[in-house]
């Protein structure tokens, strides 16, 4: 598979290939911040398969967490592109900014659901997990 996207004014472009390693929406307490509110829904992409090919990110890391993620976004519009994972070897991709969102066809699971808030909407029958599948 190759998706490309970018951010909301066009200023950061990225391509994307290879085989979706997690399609998902987590509803952790820190997505909720990157939202404003919502879950994240998000597909995972292999590392080696992805590229900017306009413009480059900024970065965002908390100091104070183990293991943190590293945020990247637009230094001009501040829209969220993906999230890189010290324990994960993928490129996670927010789905807003596939230049068609219609390829993700929905995700294969709800994680992090011990942060839910109660306006979170989880499809009927989608696998559910408190954490991460497996955890």
């Amino acid at each position: 598979m190759k998706v490309e996207g970018g951010c909301y004014c066009g200023q950061v472009r990225y391509v994307a290939e290879g085989d979706p390693m997690m399609k998902a929406q987590c509803h952790c307490r820190e997505c909720q911040y990157m939202t404003g509110g919502g879950p994240n829904i998000f597909m995972a992409m292999p590392q080696d398969g992805f590229r900017y090919t306009k413009g480059a990110p900024k970065t965002f890391t908390r100091k104070d967490l183990e293991g943190a993620v590293t945020r990247e976004f637009c230094p001009e519009c501040g829209a969220h592109i993906a999230t890189r994972s010290p324990r994960f070897p993928a490129v996670i991709l927010k789905v807003g900014t596939l230049d068609d969102p219609a390829v993700f066809e929905g995700p294969q699971a709800a994680i992090y659901t011990v942060d839910k808030q109660p306006f979170h909407v989880i499809a009927e029958g989608l696998p559910s997990f408190d954490r991460l599948p497996g955890r």
